[in-house]
């Protein structure tokens, strides 16, 4: 059974991200549509899959991971402009019956993404 996953570690503190809010969009030739909205837990994680099952379908999704409200959260911005804000990370999923697991790296002035597993 295929499934989504993420979770988001901060490095700067070298520790997991508590309190991101994650967004998750299908995108299509209709737009974007939303399909779920999560907040990361004390262990940079969300409780469950983003999806799983028949819910995971082969095509093309972005999750939209709000930083910048963390990294004022966290005290590693302030109230101006920020560097980074919103990330979103747009991927595809060819085979609905895999784990894709799309973890995201944090500091104030960068990220970094992978398949992870």
């Amino acid at each position: 059974m295929g499934r989504l996953s993420t979770h988001v570690l901060d490095t700067a503190k070298g520790r997991p991200a508590a309190g991101v809010r994650i967004m998750l969009y299908r995108i299509s030739g209709q737009g974007h549509r939303k399909v779920k909205e999560v907040v990361t837990n004390a262990d940079g994680r969300t409780d469950g899959p983003m999806l799983e099952g028949a819910a995971l379908e082969a095509g093309v999704y972005e999750l939209v991971f709000c930083a910048g409200d963390y990294l004022r959260a966290s005290g590693q911005a302030g109230e101006g402009v920020l560097f980074l804000d919103e990330i979103p990370i747009r991927f595809g999923v060819a085979d609905a019956e895999q784990h894709y697991h799309v973890p995201l790296l944090i500091s104030p002035f960068g990220y970094s993404t992978y398949r992870g597993s």
